[in-house]
Formats: C-alpha cells, structure tokens, sequence
C-alpha cells in the first residue's frame, strides 16, 4: 500500500513548479531530505531517462514519474498536488494536477511492479483526484489516500 510509503512530509499540497523538469527536481527535494544517501542527480537522470522513453503523464490529470536508481536504497515516494497544473508532455496533451513520483532500488522489480500496480488501483478510483484535489494540507492529503486504500481493501 503506497500509505506504508508516505508521509505528510513526502507531500506537497501546492507545487509551484510549472514545467516538468522543474517539477521533478522540486519534488525530489523531498525525497532527498527523507532519503539523505540518495544521490540526488543520479535520481535527476534516472527520472529523466525514463521519461524519454515515454511520458508518464498517462491518466488525465495524472503524472506517475518512476525510476530505478542507483543510490536509492528501498522504495520513496512523493506525492504533489498542481491548482495551476504542470505542462508535462502527457498523452492527451492536458496539463497534469497530481503528480506521484516513486524512485525504486535498482533491480528491485518486484516492489517496482507492487508499487506501480498499488498506484494503479489506487488512481482508478472513483472520484480519488477529485477528492484529493479538495484537500489543503499534507496531513489531509495523507489521511485521503489512507481511506481510499482501505475502502479498496475491504
């Protein structure tokens, strides 16, 4: 479940970045600060060399940029809320609003393939954006994704 990975502190309730590369490194800052022997451009490049291969704005509304690293040890997320969006090259054009960055241990491809499938269902829920966008604080971001997660549990 992603609220095992998350906390209020690896959220972002109102990015200023505008841009996709502005984006990645705002929201990195917050993974580095929970995560101090990550290198933080060695995450920068893993970040952007997967978004090279395909963009990972995906869903309407949502970016779910992703990378193995290195110098990552485990598996970080951080999770950011746009009220103005971010251009992000996605799929159907539109800016982005909700952006879930997750860096993984390089070679660790199960909780790669977890986390993704964890976000997957988690995005797929009925009105999760709508609801999250509602929320002003980390702290009400954090305990909406809780709920979301354990009404998909039960």
């Amino acid at each position: 479940m992603l609220s095992h990975l998350l906390t209020p502190a690896n959220i972002n309730a109102d990015l200023e970045s505008a841009e996709k590369d502005e984006v990645f490194e705002e929201m990195l800052e917050m993974i580095v600060a929970s995560q101090p022997s990550l290198d933080r451009q060695d995450a920068l490049n893993a970040l952007m060399q997967r978004e090279a291969l395909q963009t990972t704005g995906i869903i309407p509304g949502i970016a779910v940029p992703h990378a193995q690293c290195a110098s990552m040890r485990g598996t970080a997320l951080a999770l950011g809320l746009s009220r103005n969006g971010v251009e992000y090259d996605s799929l159907d054009g539109s800016p982005v609003n909700f952006i879930i960055m997750m860096l993984f241990a390089e070679g660790d491809t199960e909780s790669h393939l977890q986390t993704m499938k964890d976000a997957a269902n988690l995005l797929q829920a009925p009105d999760f954006l709508k609801t999250i966008m509602e929320k002003k604080t980390p702290q009400e971001i954090f305990d909406a994704v809780c709920n979301f997660e354990m009404s998909l549990q039960g």
